[in-house]
């Protein structure tokens, strides 16, 4: 056909722009005179007006090419498209004013398939230099470019004629356009080119661009030199218009190594994994941008899958759990398994909903599961919302300082909507776009850097409180622990006491009677560390108490147990009760505790409960004679569930075996750690050596404690 825009160019200069080029005054032809192309050193872009139809070409079967490339077919009946810029109409992505809207903006909503563009020119090459064609730089989803029936160049694989193509991200491309063969003698006379696209829109490019729909951009015809030249121009733009996205990978996996490295300071605090990891995850994505933006590694289809279905999901609920661990929140306990439920409902009905299984499963079905992603999405942003409040609520003016780093965050993460809002989603400053998402991203980034100084100031603090704290423990427990044991005629004691932290829960206290009777005591508080050794000191200041008193193993765990349930902080305490008279008559009442061993064999004693469990808790005694040459271990737990690095416990076997050969209680907690010391560790051991000439009852003993004690 003959295009009814009559254009007539002569550009002759060289050296000029190539832009200022393309932009020259054009003298303007008369009413209805033929159009005409004369191309020297230059580029022209083909805003038509071209001639579009939806659907596809039936193939010629003398050719084997599709029919509507054909230049002798007849599109007069196709409807009119002119691709000239228009005001008011700019690239949503870039700001770009030669944007054009697609064809479901332009008379076609909702058309997903094939659809043509042709137009026919007559065009003049200076001295038959060879022409090119600059293709679209932005097409939903792929393309084909003939020339005069003869396929030039495509973007995407087009490899089985009755299935879709499949299409990466568009970019600037050269299709050479064949030589028309000319007579001798009028190589001035215009020749006739019947330029053709053949595009493919399917649902990736209907869901993810806005006025989707073929072409966005009018093609550009010249000579090869200057459309490569343009080409690589176009590149550049499109080089620095994508610049941000890798320029904030590498600042977030910068920070988010920042992040991680703070759990030196504190190996607790699981918030600085949490942070690190959705960081990172960020920086990937943005890679992955990147890549699908400036090559063809990857599909349309996989690209919007990662983000869709697996980047997005992940990266928000990531978030929101970082607030969750940002504020040591514990309660609503069942708010991290909502954040994991909505997380992979998210994930399945927008892999359904998404489009991502073209064909496979029906339209319907697809948009109500879309409909049920967006809801669920939704659902997210109370979510955060409440587990921010919750955490400012909890922390006071604290809290409100994070209040510059959510409030971005959420932008960030719900920019999609403010689409739908019609706000302002991006700027292009120097040409390098850059959305709303990726600036609160940013904004939010700067934010919680401060908020980590700040963490990490505090912690420091609490570091050094704790320090101060443990020292003052230990001090405690040295006096409450004997570092030495007292001397007992006819008796030989030893003991072993090693914490597996700085401070521990197990406790033991041997009191001298006169005459050679004593009081033994040995217990392990449930629990390791400061919280445990605090205990420990509560229950030794009422054994200090109840030492005062004359009274049998078995009720002297009673009055114990009276006086520390409910002190326990919830836990519990085990704890072993040995009274000796100078004749080695013991008598023994356990709460809960491991029997100890005489000689070899482990004696059986009454199961009572822990100290701290029940109110009125009963204990029964067992009396039992200490001959000479016996030797009674009593333990912690600790001893017998040493665990080394495979994970093996040192087991009761292991232990029988050792304390058949008798060894001292620094000995034995020796082996304990060197196989794998994983709890408090205390040992005792009381061996008696002679006889006393005149036993002691020991009811008649006057209690009397250590100065130390």
């Amino acid at each position: 056909m003959a295009s009814s825009a009559f254009v007539t160019l002569a550009l002759f200069v060289f050296g000029a722009s190539l832009r200022a080029n393309a932009s020259r005054a054009i003298p303007q032809p008369a009413p209805n005179a033929p159009a005409q192309v004369q191309l020297g050193n230059s580029i022209l872009p083909l805003n038509g007006p071209w001639k579009f139809k939806v659907g596809d070409s039936p193939i010629d079967p003398a050719t084997h090419q599709p029919l509507w490339a054909e230049p002798a077919f007849d599109d007069s009946a196709w409807e009119t498209l002119d691709l000239s810029p228009r005001s008011g109409w700019s690239d949503p992505y870039n700001g770009d004013p030669r944007y054009i809207r697609g064809w479901t903006a332009t008379g076609h909503p909702g058309y997903r398939g094939w659809a043509w563009y042709r137009l026919t020119i007559p065009v003049t090459s200076e001295n038959g230099k060879s022409l090119a064609l600059s293709a679209p730089i932005y097409v939903d989803d792929g393309y084909q470019a003939f020339a005069n029936g003869t396929l030039v160049g495509s973007f995407g694989k087009f490899n089985d004629p009755g299935k879709p193509p499949e299409t990466s991200s568009t970019g600037p491309a050269v299709f050479p356009i064949p030589h028309v063969a000319v007579d001798p003698g009028r190589e001035t006379t215009p020749q006739t080119q019947t330029i053709a696209f053949r595009a493919w829109m399917g649902p990736m490019g209907a869901t993810h661009s806005p006025f989707a729909g073929g072409l966005h951009y009018a093609p550009v015809l010249g000579e090869a030199g200057a459309i490569e030249a343009q080409t690589r121009l176009a590149w550049l733009e499109l080089a620095l218009e994508s610049s941000y996205a890798p320029l904030e990978a590498v600042l977030l996996f910068l920070l988010g190594i920042v992040a991680a490295g703070l759990i030196v300071f504190d190996s607790s605090d699981r918030v600085y994994l949490w942070l690190a990891g959705v960081l990172w995850f960020t920086a990937i994505s943005d890679v992955a941008l990147t890549v699908f933006t400036l090559t063809h590694m990857l599909s349309q289809r996989t690209y919007f899958m990662f983000f869709d279905v697996f980047s997005n999901p992940l990266i928000l609920c990531g978030w929101i759990m970082v607030w969750w661990f940002w504020f040591r929140l514990q309660r609503p306990v069942w708010i991290p398994r909502l954040i994991a439920t909505l997380m992979l409902v998210y994930m399945a009905t927008k892999a359904v909903g998404g489009e991502f299984f073209y064909g496979l499963i029906p339209h319907p079905a697809e948009i109500a599961f879309n409909a049920i992603s967006v809801l669920v999405r939704l659902l997210f942003l109370p979510t955060f919302i409440y587990i921010v409040a919750l955490g400012i609520r909890k922390q006071g003016a604290e809290g409100w300082f994070v209040l510059p780093a959510v409030v971005p965050l959420i932008i960030s993460q719900f920019a999609s909507e403010l689409i739908v809002l019609n706000l302002p989603v991006k700027w292009a400053p120097l040409g390098i776009t850059i959305f709303i998402g990726q600036v609160s991203t940013l904004i939010s980034a700067g934010a919680i850097s401060l908020l980590l100084l700040r963490r990490l100031q505090l912690t420091v603090r609490q570091q050094k409180e704790r320090t101060l704290d443990l020292k003052q423990a230990q001090e405690m427990q040295r006096m409450l622990i004997p570092d030495t044991m007292p001397e007992l005629h006819g008796f030989r004691l030893t003991s072993a006491y090693r914490p597996a932290l700085e401070v521990g829960g197990d406790f033991f206290q041997v009191i001298p009677r006169p005459n050679g009777a004593m009081e033994l005591i040995l217990g392990d508080v449930s629990g390791k560390g400061l919280t445990a050794a605090m205990a420990v000191s509560m229950i030794m200041g009422t054994v200090r108490v109840l030492a005062d008193e004359s009274i049998g193993p078995a009720a002297f765990l009673h009055a114990l147990n009276r006086r520390v349930r409910g002190q326990l902080q919830g836990g519990f305490a085990t704890c072993l009760a040995l009274w000796i008279a100078p004749d080695g008559t013991c008598t023994i009442a356990s709460a809960g505790h491991p029997a100890p061993f005489l000689n070899d064999v482990e004696m059986r004693l009454p199961g009572d409960l822990p100290l701290g469990l029940e109110v009125n808790g009963v204990y029964e005694e067992k009396t039992f004679m200490l001959h000479i040459g016996d030797c009674l271990t009593l333990y912690t737990d600790g001893l017998p569930e040493a665990r080394n690095d495979s994970g093996e416990l040192y087991g009761f076997e292991r232990l029988k075996t050792l304390i058949a050969t008798q060894p001292s209680a620094q000995v034995a907690a020796e082996v304990a750690h060197v196989f794998g010391q994983d709890d408090d560790v205390t040992v005792l051991t009381l061996t008696r050596l002679v006889p006393l000439a005149i036993p002691i009852p020991l009811s008649a003993a006057v209690p009397t404690l250590p100065s130390a004690i």
